[in-house]
């Protein structure tokens, strides 16, 4: 009788501890937990957008359900080129416009904050520096440097959301800290 008590114990406890190591050897670690978010991450999961890939795959992939344009507009995505520096591209969501030429962007996986990247950051400066003032060349506020760097980055332009940063929903922050937690989304623009 004894043993079949200890047995019982025994299979409380380990039970949920083997069900999680289960489904993290089925699903992964969640990147967010274990080294940071990428700018990809942050931007589907704060924007509700349904877009995936490397990020400068999302510009020709938006095409086909949402609004773009060469105009920064609150609550769009500014898409980065591939480049040799950006080999993956980067996104970020365009918080707010201060003027023709400069805008204000959260972002993640940019400035090493505390000695580690994938890090959000929120506010962040950047500055169309194109000939044309048509915001295909652009430069972004760098923390180690406490300036705006001296790097050139291509633009493929922004694509139009109905996200506004200052209305986060209350679901979009949870999804930010929990991101194991998937919710369907919409192509509709």
């Amino acid at each position: 009788m004894k043993m079949s008590r200890l047995t019982a114990c025994i299979d409380r406890l380990l039970r949920p501890l083997l069900a999680g190591l289960f489904a993290l050897a089925l699903f992964g670690a969640a990147p967010a937990s274990a080294h940071g978010l990428n700018c990809v991450q942050y931007v589907q999961r704060a924007a509700h957008l349904g877009l995936h890939g490397d990020a400068w795959e999302w510009w020709h992939a938006a095409a086909r359900g949402y609004h773009r344009g060469q105009h920064p507009k609150t609550g769009a995505i500014l898409v980065f080129s591939r480049t040799g520096i950006l080999p993956h591209g980067h996104v970020a969501i365009v918080r707010s416009v201060l003027s023709r030429r400069s805008i204000l962007v959260d972002h993640a996986n940019w400035s090493p904050i505390h000695g580690r990247r994938g890090q959000v950051e929120r506010a962040v400066r950047v500055v169309d520096v194109s000939p044309r003032n048509d915001w295909s060349a652009v430069r972004v506020w760098y923390a180690p440097t406490h300036e705006v760097g001296q790097t050139t980055y291509r633009i493929s332009g922004f694509i139009y959301t109905s996200y506004h940063p200052g209305l986060m929903r209350a679901s979009a922050h949870h999804r930010l800290r929990h991101p194991h937690h998937r919710r369907r989304h919409s192509n509709a623009a």
